[in-house]
C-alpha cells in the first residue's frame, strides 16, 4: 500500500513538472510599433532645380511612424514625428511649408502629408537650424502606402522664393 502511495505521489509529480512553463518554446514575435525613415535633402533634388540663393541649401529629414496595431497585426491608426536639419539657406529663410509627397526620384506630386507648419512658424536666422514636428496625425491608408514603397514619397520644404519646393529627399527606411 506504501508503494502504490509513493508511486502515486510520484506520478503527481510528474504531472505537475509538466505543467510548468516551457521557456524553449518559440513565441511570435510582436509587430513593431515604430518605423523610422530618413531622407537627404537638397535644392538640386527639387523638379525643377531650385536656382538663387536658396540654391545651396540641403538637410536631412527623420520621419518615425508611431504605430498602433491589432492583434493581427494591421495598422489601426499612426501618427509620425518628424525632424529637419538645414544648411546653407540665405540668412533670415522663412518656411511657408512642408509636406511628404508620393513621387519617385524626377517626379512630382501633390501633398500626401502636411507637416501642419504654418508659413513662417520655423525661421532660420543664420540660414541653418532644424525643427521637431511631434504628432503628426497620419491615417491607416497613409501609413501603410509609405510603409509599402518608402522610395515613391519624398519630404521637401516650401519658401516663398521657392514656393514649389526649396530642397527635397527620398525616403529611406532605416532598419
Amino acid at each position: 500500500m506504501k508503494s502504490l502511495a509513493l508511486f502515486g505521489l510520484l506520478g503527481l509529480g510528474l504531472v505537475a513538472a509538466g505543467c510548468g512553463s516551457n521557456n524553449n518554446m518559440p513565441t511570435t514575435p510582436s509587430p513593431s510599433a515604430s518605423a523610422t525613415f530618413t531622407a537627404a535633402l537638397r535644392a538640386s533634388s527639387e523638379v525643377p532645380p531650385v536656382t538663387g540663393d536658396e540654391a545651396n541649401g540641403s538637410g536631412t529629414a527623420t520621419l518615425t511612424f508611431n504605430l498602433t496595431r491589432d492583434a493581427a497585426g494591421t495598422i489601426t491608426a499612426a501618427t509620425m514625428d518628424v525632424t529637419v536639419s538645414v544648411q546653407g539657406f540665405p540668412a533670415g529663410t522663412a518656411l511657408t511649408a512642408s509636406h511628404v509627397h508620393p513621387g519617385v526620384i524626377g517626379a512630382n506630386g501633390g501633398v500626401f502629408v502636411s507637416l501642419g507648419l504654418a508659413a513662417g512658424e520655423v525661421t532660420f536666422a543664420s540660414g541653418s537650424g532644424a525643427f521637431t514636428k511631434r504628432g503628426v496625425p497620419l491615417t491607416a491608408d497613409e501609413a501603410n502606402s509609405i510603409l509599402a514603397n518608402p522610395a515613391n514619397f519624398y519630404l521637401n520644404i516650401h519658401t516663398a522664393a521657392n514656393p514649389g519646393g526649396a530642397a527635397r529627399g527620398q525616403l529611406t527606411r532605416v532598419q
